[in-house]
């Protein structure tokens, strides 16, 4: 145990924020570098090393929690970074980005605030990073086994470096421009800056990784000939299709999905763009979606200059604690402000669109809405409260609702789907086609980073076993496996 009394002695303390009216002008993290350093062996003290640790099954990875925070609080940064890569590929990036279903599940959660256990993870792999603890690891030995992986999100990218661990000779295939999927391009700069993709991209390259960029599998490249030539094939493409609003005024210029829009950002910090074709400068902004695409859209917006940003939920705004029918240790749904949030802009709930409106040149000027309310578990509107607010640049921030089919991908390889429109795949991730795996997005439907990271280190343990007949790789999750699902 790291301090016995740490609990009790040591308030919650999180990472600083850079203040807002400095952080909005430029794309860097929104966090003040170092500022999590002289607390964090603290913080990681006021772990309670319990005799269960629920963090464990709140987390899908199975982080070995108490146990690297037992290491931080001591100081022990190698022992720290070694126990929190044994389950995890890219901590940098979870520290970053996951929402921490294992704080909910803190046993500290159920009467105190939670262990900072996200901040203790990412400054952990940060000093990793500076000390050189974080190496290439190449395989001893080829299998002599080749391996497509399609997609290069955090599912195909876990997928990839466990199997090149292993022996197998993996080559990754992305039809955007740079390896990193929605990591790339769909995840603002500001809340993570893409170096830390990089250097992990160089280290699975010195291991032996390949990767194949521009290249879209379904369209460029043949799915059945493909499979013919690799031993076996794993598709982690995500659940990118956009869910759509079907209103009138939809097909407006300046609606846009925010992946539409979200790209084009993460493209002018790359240097691609000088401005991007799609800016919030000068305009009343509206996101429709209240989860972290639109958070991320907020932020955005910010940052690009609008006169306004409005953010709008179709249900109703969360509690600030816990529900009876969300007890601990499960994932509870509570009111979030992010960063983003911090930085302006008006969010309004239990709200729905009802038209857009534009000018004589096709472009949107304003949005309808009305209120909304739940009837016999429906949601229904409210008469009598339809109003209307000002929206020159409208994102569609509403989720995705599966696999991308247009491309040919599924048909060629002839893939079974599930009820829910996802490739659907047995316990070990086997597709129905011999040899072809599945794992992320693309099989489980829209969920988080730390899901797709568990998902692609299983799955490259059954591609491993299908290979070879046995397998030294862990398995942390089952597709069936939904006890702590967020």
């Amino acid at each position: 145990m790291a301090d016995p009394k740490g609990f009790l002695t040591t308030g919650r303390e999180v990472a600083t924020t850079r203040p807002v009216d400095e952080r909005v002008k430029d794309w860097n993290e929104v966090y003040v570098p170092g500022s999590l350093l002289p607390i964090i062996s603290k913080q990681a003290g006021r772990c309670m090393d319990c005799g269960i640790p629920f963090c464990h099954q709140g987390c899908p990875l199975g982080n070995l929690i108490p146990e690297w925070n037992d290491y931080a609080y001591r100081e022990d940064w190698t022992a720290a970074s070694e126990r929190l890569h044994a389950t995890n590929n890219f901590p940098e990036f979870t520290g970053r980005l996951c929402p921490a279903p294992c704080e909910s599940a803190c046993v500290l959660g159920i009467n105190q605030p939670a262990v900072t256990i996200k901040n203790v993870e990412v400054s952990i792999i940060d000093k990793a990073w500076d000390r050189g603890d974080v190496t290439p690891q190449p395989p001893e030995r080829l299998s002599g086994k080749t391996v497509a992986v399609i997609g290069s999100g955090p599912a195909g990218l876990a997928a990839a470096q466990q199997l090149t661990r292993a022996g197998h000779t993996v080559a990754v295939y992305e039809r955007a421009d740079r390896i990193g999927g929605l990591l790339r391009y769909g995840i603002p700069e500001f809340k993570m800056e893409k170096s830390h993709i990089n250097r992990r991209i160089e280290q699975m390259r010195a291991e032996g990784t390949k990767f194949r960029t521009e290249v879209e599998v379904g369209k460029d490249v043949d799915a059945a000939k493909l499979r013919r030539r690799y031993d076996a094939v794993v598709i982690a493409a995500g659940a990118t299709v956009s869910r759509d609003l079907p209103v009138p005024g939809r097909e407006l210029n300046g609606v846009h999905y925010a992946m539409e829009y979200l790209p084009l950002a993460n493209k002018v910090q790359e240097g691609d763009l000088t401005v991007s074709p799609i800016t919030a400068e000068g305009k009343h902004v509206v996101v429709i979606g209240g989860g972290d695409t639109g958070a991320d859209c907020v932020g955005t917006a910010h940052r690009q200059g609008a006169l306004s940003v409005t953010q709008l939920e179709i249900m109703p705004r969360p509690g600030e604690d816990r529900n009876a029918n969300q007890p601990w240790p499960t994932f509870p749904m509570l009111y979030k402000v992010t960063s983003a949030h911090e930085e302006g802009g008006e969010r309004v709930y239990s709200v729905s669109t009802t038209h857009f409106e534009g000018d004589e040149d096709g472009n949107v000027q304003s949005l309808h809405l009305a209120e909304v309310e739940f009837k016999d578990g429906k949601l229904e509107q409210k008469p009598g409260t339809e109003r209307k607010i000002p929206a020159q640049l409208v994102t569609l921030a509403m989720g995705f609702t599966g696999t991308d089919q247009a491309n040919g991908l599924v048909q060629q390889f002839g893939l079974e789907l599930d009820a829910r429109g996802n490739i659907a795949r047995d316990e070990h991730y086997a597709t129905n086609v011999d040899g072809v795996y599945v794992a992320g997005d693309a099989g489980r439907g829209q969920s988080l980073i730390v899901w797709a990271i568990a998902e692609g280190r299983s799955a490259a343990r059954g591609v491993d076993r299908f290979l070879t007949g046995a397998s030294a790789l862990p398995a942390p999750i089952r597709p069936t496996d939904r006890s702590m699902m967020v």
